[in-house]
This record gives structure tokens, sequence and C-alpha cells, in this order.
């Protein structure tokens, strides 16, 4: 066995410690989907204030369909969920922050790591407990607001004494910021019997409450205070807001549904193709036909375990750690930035690993890397979207229902979400829509698949190629549904043989997830 071989199966070994590591530390770690449908039920919400026009009936089956039937009950079972799921993982980070702090203070510990987020490296138990105490902070505002707006929903159905009984709890609390105590203090005067109008009420009103709480509060306020007209503004306010959320949730809910809706026909059509046509069908286009790999397994390894998880997980973290940016920062497009430069090393370091361990193959065989600008690559990377968009969808709903809001997520979600800064979101593009496919389908589609084929069947190689894309994400709760996505973008490589088709799938998968995190994380402003 050569000196190099025994190097590439310790850093192989290596690798899969890290990557079960990870994926097993991601397993306490709450989901991203839990925040987002809360800002889908905010937006719900704020269009549920639309009055028809002129008691236009003919309306009304078409609001019903885009907020449901009850939408302010729905609101309030969302709420109770998330509150119930906030406060199970602030018990566990407590129970995880007091075994810490038994520990010795030198214990190391794994960081955390997404594809899109390349982590520092390896980080003390002292760091570990600072970010778990944020991380505690972080938990006990979130079940702050929520239980503030709980009260606020709770109070519109007519539940007052629940309400109040939700206000008086949050003020006990001894860890409450001292804004949401006043804000409890005010909800709590302006629903009692007799109502108390505390001082300056509007003020705490204003500054901590957003969307359809704040014009619900304001309007009860501005009621007992008989303000008319500053009811009767607030009320054009509201309707405005309304019918702009009402034009948010047909961009983010029927464009994707018209999409899986064709998807759906598609997937259909391509079935019953394959099965009349046989391997005439667009299905069974070089279903069959592998790639010639002149390379065998060892370069495999060596352009994932060292391009891959050495640059991407060691080098580059250490290398961007030299560079002048200001960490931690609250400035989001210096976290944008961050983002983006720590993703362009990790694909220009796992990329030139990848052509220096083929170099010495070229010319390569034909298929291998095509780029055809003619031909139906665009095609099958739109129909490639729509088919993906419904199967994921399904999987995405099966997968919630295993992992119960646990699992973990990408950061970079998160950060896009909260963020409606104009040059931020358009570094996140950059990363997402434009960085992301092309790094990942060269790699993943590009080379992992074809070379698969030396030893599997091509489909073989898709569910291969497809899974190790799931798990490179690092991120329990999403290898079923990236799963699933990397099995639709292997098929549309294999049939299509141009690498623009899947780039254009990805490409479109992850801006239609920016553009719906936008428009939602809009709706909270």
């Amino acid at each position: 066995m050569t000196l190099k071989r025994l190097g590439l199966i310790i850093l192989t070994l290596v690798a899969i410690l890290f990557a079960g590591s990870s994926l097993l530390g991601s397993w306490e770690e709450p989901q991203f989907q839990s925040r987002l449908e809360l800002y889908q039920t905010n937006i719900v919400l704020q269009a549920a204030s639309w009055k028809l026009p002129n008691d236009n009936k003919d309306l009304k089956p078409l609001q019903d369909a885009l907020l449901g039937v009850k939408p302010v009950e729905s609101a309030t079972e969302q709420y109770q969920q998330t509150r119930q799921s906030a406060q199970t993982n602030l018990e566990k980070a407590k129970k995880q922050l007091a075994q810490l702090q038994s520990q010795p203070a030198t214990t190391p510990t794994t960081p955390k790591s997404q594809s899109e987020y390349p982590p520092v490296s390896n980080t003390s138990s002292e760091l570990q407990q600072q970010q778990l105490q944020q991380s505690l902070k972080g938990l006990q505002k979130l079940i702050a607001e929520l239980d503030l707006h709980l009260g606020i929903l709770q109070a519109n159905q007519g539940k007052t004494q629940t309400a109040l009984k939700t206000w008086s709890q949050l003020q006990q609390q001894s860890d409450i910021n001292s804004e949401f105590d006043k804000v409890a203090a005010v909800l709590a005067g302006l629903w009692s019997d007799p109502p108390r109008i505390l001082p300056n009420a509007e003020r705490p009103i204003q500054n901590n409450l957003k969307g359809w709480f704040r014009y619900t509060a304001l309007d009860k306020l501005y009621q007992l205070q008989q303000r008319q007209d500053a009811s009767a503004e607030l009320e054009t306010i509201q309707q405005e807001t309304a019918e702009q959320a009402l034009l948010k949730l047909a961009v983010i809910g029927t464009i994707p549904a018209l999409t899986a809706f064709f998807g759906v026909g598609l997937v259909i059509f391509l079935i019953g193709q394959r099965l009349v046509k046989g391997k005439t069908s667009l299905l069974a286009q070089n279903s069959d036909v592998r790639w010639s790999t002149p390379w065998d397994g060892e370069t495999i390894l060596q352009v994932f375990v060292v391009g891959f998880f050495l640059m991407g997980q060691i080098i580059v973290p250490l290398a961007i750690q030299l560079l002048p940016i200001p960490r931690p920062t609250q400035n989001v497009r210096i976290q944008a930035l961050y983002v983006l430069i720590s993703y362009l090393l990790v694909a220009f370091g796992a990329l030139s690993v990848l052509y220096l361990s083929i170099k010495r193959f070229f010319p390569l065989p034909q298929n291998w890397f095509r780029f055809r600008l003619q031909g139906s690559w665009f095609l099958w990377g739109l129909g490639g979207y729509c088919v993906a968009l419904p199967i994921v969808v399904v999987v995405s709903l099966i997968n919630q229902q295993l992992w119960q809001g646990q699992g973990g997520s990408n950061p970079l979600l998160q950060l896009a979400l909260e963020s409606q800064d104009t040059v931020a979101l358009a570094i996140f593009f950059s990363t997402a829509a434009i960085a992301a496919p092309i790094f990942e389908e060269l790699l993943f589609r590009g080379f992992l698949l074809p070379s698969l084929t030396r030893y599997l069947s091509v489909w073989g190689s898709i569910l291969a190629s497809g899974f190790l894309f799931a798990v490179a994400h690092l991120s329990l709760s999403e290898i079923l549904p990236l799963f699933a996505l990397g099995i639709v973008l292997g098929v549309v490589y294999t049939r299509s043989r141009n690498l623009l088709a899947p780039m254009l799938l990805h490409s479109l998968w992850n801006s239609g997830t920016l553009l719906s995190l936008f428009v939602l994380g809009s709706s909270g402003q």
C-alpha cells in the first residue's frame, strides 16, 4: 500500500466521522420550516383583514381558497405548536449547557456545518457554551414574542381571560425583555374589564408588534381613546396592507401550485409514454448508456475527500479567518459577503483538486463535462423543475412528520428570510442561484455520477450521487427532500447529457426558494 493511498484512507475515515458527527449534531437543532410557516401565517392574517369590495360575494370563494375558512383559528393553532416546539428546544438547550458546564473547559467539540456556509474548525467547549447561551436568549425572546402574539389571537376570538392569563404569565418570567413586559402590560390593560390605558400605550405597540398584530392592538387602543380619525386612517392602511398580502400569497402560492400541477401532468405523460413507447420514450433516452470512465475509485475519493472535505471543512475555513471581515457581525451585508467568499473559495479549491486529479487523463472521452447551447437542454431543465416541485413537496411533508420540527436547516435560508436589504439579497442570490448550481452540478452530476457508472448501473449512479448530494448538506432534516431533488437532477442529466440542463433546474429551484423567502420576509416588516 502506497503512502498516498494510506493517507487517503485515513482522510476518508475522518470525513465519514465528521459527516456523521455533524448529522447527529443537527438532530437537536430546530428546522427552519417552523419559522417559515410562522411568516406565512402572519401574511395570511394580514390578508384576512381585506374587506370584499361592495360586499362582492363572488370573490369570497377565492379569498377562502387563499386564506382558509378560519384563518385566525388556524393561526392560533400554528402559534401554539411553534410555542410548544420552542419550549422543548429551550429545555434541551438548558440541559446541553448544564452538561457542558460540568465538563472540563478544554473538552473539544465538533462544530455544525452547512455546505453553503463553511464553518470554522474545531471550537472549544467554552465557545460552544457561549453559542448555547446565545441560543437560549434567542429562544427566550422567541417564546416571549409568541406569547404576545398568542394573547392577541386569543383576545380576537373572544377568549379574553385566556389572553390575560397568557400575558400575565409572560410578565412573571424573570428573563423577559423589559420592552416585552411593557407591551404585555399595555395589552392586558386594553383587554381588561374595565379597560386600563397606560401612559404612552401606543409607543410599545408600534415598536414591538408588526403586521396584523400591530393593527389589532392599535385598533383596540384607538376605539377606547375614541380617536375616530386615527381609527379611519388605520383602517385605510390595513386595507392597503391586506391587498398587498393577498398579492404576495398569490405569488408564493398560486405560481408554485400551477407549476406543481403542470409537473404532475408531465410525470403522468412521461410514465405513460415510457409504458407505450418503451426504449424510444424520453425517459428511456440514454437511460442505459454509461460513461467511459478512465479513472478508478481512488480518484473519486481523492476529489471528494481532499477537494470537497479537506478544502471545504478545514483549509478554506482556516484561510478565511485571515480575511479582514469582522466576525461575528450583525451587518447582513457582511454576513452575505462572508457566505459568498467562503463558497467561492470552497468551489475553487474543490474544482482545482478535480482538475489536477483528472488532468493526466486528458483528452477525456466523449460526453464528459459537456456544455452545449444547442439542443433541448432548456426544456429538460425547465421540465425537470416542474417535475421536481410536486415530488419534493410531498417528500417534505412526509419529512416534517418524521422529524417534528427538528433536524436542523441551512442557515443561509434564515439569513435570506430575515434580510430585506437589497444588496445583501443580491449577494445571497449570487451564491444560491449562480455559484451553487455551477459548482455542485459540476461536482455531483458532472464528475461523481458519470464516475460511478464504472461500478454501478446508470440508475444506481443516480441514486448514489443523489444521496451523497443530500448528505453533503450535513442536515438530517434535509436529507430526504434533497435526495429527491438529487434524483431528479440525475435523471435530467443522464437523459440530456448536457450539464446546462441540471444547472438550470438547480438555479430555478434555488431562485424560487429565495423569491418565496423574500416575499414572506417582506410581510413581517
